[in-house]
């Protein structure tokens, strides 16, 4: 049995994430993953599972039913627009994610692109591709599927918890600015392209989203 990598063998792992595969690397495998001649590969969603996920109330990460309260693993720009690309997990799986992702607790890591395979499809929206370098558990009882051309997004509910991170540690609010002053004109570029109202909607979801940032 492949052993957990070095860098996240002390983080310890919620119940439902320890029974998932371990990656050649070291990783826990998310339920989601698609495997590809026999290896995961971490970029690419397994086909149907977003529909799968939705319609069974299961996990995103460990594949196991929800209950009542649901977790998104978003960034920044998501909490002001409270848009998701991905279903909702447990919140143990969730935080679990944001501490031991390499991509989520590692805020220069990239995301690998070069030679996707054919299974990848792209998100649906207009994706944001950047590492915002912060991570939130946002934790909701409710959300609402909302159809676009390339897919379905996740409008989530109103937070009942949220919980920043970065570095694998509770993130500070100067962490979270600075991630948010890095990434809102990519938002307002698109506000921009949709006319004054737009613009205005979006100030009005930036003031919306202040009050949940750390407090210091």
């Amino acid at each position: 049995m492949t052993e957990l990598n070095a860098s996240i063998r002390d983080i310890p792992i919620p119940w439902r994430m320890a029974s998932r595969p371990i990656s050649p690397k070291g990783y826990p495998v998310p339920w989601f993953v698609a495997w590809l001649d026999g290896l995961p590969d971490f970029r690419v969603i397994a086909p149907g599972r977003i529909a799968q996920a939705h319609k069974g109330r299961l996990c995103w990460l460990c594949g196991q039913p929800l209950g009542r309260f649901m977790a998104f693993t978003i960034g920044p720009m998501c909490a002001i627009n409270r848009v998701s690309a991905e279903p909702p997990s447990h919140r143990e799986c969730a935080e679990y994610a944001a501490v031991a992702c390499p991509f989520l607790s590692q805020p220069k890591m990239r995301r690998n692109t070069a030679d996707m395979p054919e299974e990848h499809e792209p998100a649906p929206g207009v994706a944001i591709m950047r590492n915002p370098g912060v991570a939130l558990v946002w934790v909701t009882k409710s959300y609402k599927v909302m159809r676009v051309e390339n897919g379905a997004l996740f409008q989530v509910g109103d937070p009942t918890e949220v919980k920043w991170f970065c570095h694998g540690r509770p993130a500070t609010r100067v962490e979270v600015m600075a991630s948010i002053s890095s990434g809102l004109p990519l938002l307002e570029a698109e506000a921009i392209k949709d006319g004054p109202e737009a613009v205005a909607e979006l100030a009005r979801y930036v003031d919306r989203a202040m009050p949940l940032l750390p407090a210091g």
